[in-house]
């Protein structure tokens, strides 16, 4: 099966998934679309006259940034994420995988309907209480997992995340043309750039995540992979998941609660309901570099927030990592 897209022509298509068995003959294809916009990879929502579902499929590339490569495996990482946590407590958060093909990199999943991810919660400048004991809750049971011995190291994905977390965001020149995001954020990065002791935590901290470590994580856990539906939560795109140390997980979520929210007290928040033991410093760091670079970096954010406002997130952030 060649690159799956919304051109794909549906005879061609319906061919495809009645050969790998996902369709009987008597279903017959009467629309594609596209769910959300993707970040990683290619994903489709199929509608037939009897259900819909949703074919995920990855490219050498990163679909959102197309000239930066990417594992074409990491599809299979998210496959043997999906099959490693499907316990009965997760099991009301995760899609269902109906299939997989290994040689052509899809994945079909359960359609969750129309759902919302939580990326609102950056305009709304606020993230409700039952939610984030919720997402708390679920990242708790995931990390509970025993990782299988066969479970992927993800190391060319880790590689990826790792450029573009640790190193890329504090370079001077990496070719980042802040200012098109936003005037005069440019100059407020290069402090940061400049300081050799802050540089320094940040790559020991990269080092740690290019480890091996003996907890099963999501990988990305942020609210592009929240998504919401009426009162349900739902977990998503775990192509980044390893096995680690969990304050990595822990930090990125707190880190996107400060970035929406401008306060610092959902470090404890969240450390205070999470269900395991986490090493606050390891946390409080992770969450400084991930605001950093989501605010300097390529991985930008739907953030409408003034300059002063990152001013201030960038210096609560240095003080974090530096804490």
């Amino acid at each position: 099966m060649k690159n799956l897209d919304c051109n794909t022509p549906i005879p061609e298509l319906q061919d495809y998934l009645i050969s790998r068995g996902w369709m009987d003959s008597s279903e017959e294809i009467s629309s594609l679309e596209k769910p959300g916009e993707g970040n990683m990879n290619v994903v489709l929502r199929i509608k037939t006259n009897k259900r819909s579902f949703i074919l995920k499929q990855s490219r050498p590339f990163v679909q959102k940034y197309q000239q930066i490569e990417a594992p074409l495996d990491r599809i299979a990482v998210e496959y043997d994420f999906y099959k490693t946590v499907s316990s009965e407590a997760l099991q009301p958060h995760l899609p269902e995988i109906l299939g997989y093909d290994a040689k052509n990199h899809v994945l079909l999943m359960e359609d969750l309907g129309h759902c919302d991810d939580l990326s609102s919660i950056y305009s709304s400048r606020s993230i409700d209480a039952n939610n984030l004991k919720k997402l708390v809750n679920v990242l708790g049971l995931i990390h509970q997992n025993e990782v299988p011995e066969d479970f992927p190291e993800n190391s060319e994905m880790r590689q990826l995340n790792h450029q573009h977390i640790f190193v890329l965001p504090f370079l001077e020149d990496n070719g980042f043309q802040l200012d098109d995001i936003q005037d005069g954020l440019q100059a407020l990065s290069l402090s940061y750039k400049k300081d050799e002791k802050l540089k320094y935590i940040i790559n020991e901290m990269g080092n740690l995540y290019l480890s091996k470590g003996e907890t099963l994580l999501h990988g990305d856990y942020y609210p592009g992979s929240w998504m919401t539906e009426a009162d349900n939560l739902y977990i998503i795109d775990p192509e980044f998941g390893f096995a680690g140390f969990a304050e990595f997980d822990l930090g990125v979520m707190v880190a996107h609660t400060i970035i929406a929210t401008a306060d610092e007290r959902y470090l404890e928040t969240i450390i205070d309901l999470y269900s395991r033991n986490a090493d606050k410093s390891l946390v409080k760091k992770v969450a400084g570099i991930e605001i950093m670079r989501r605010l300097i970096g390529l991985a930008q954010l739907p953030l409408e927030h003034t300059i002063a406002e990152k001013q201030y997130l960038l210096q609560t952030a240095h003080e974090m990592i530096l804490s």
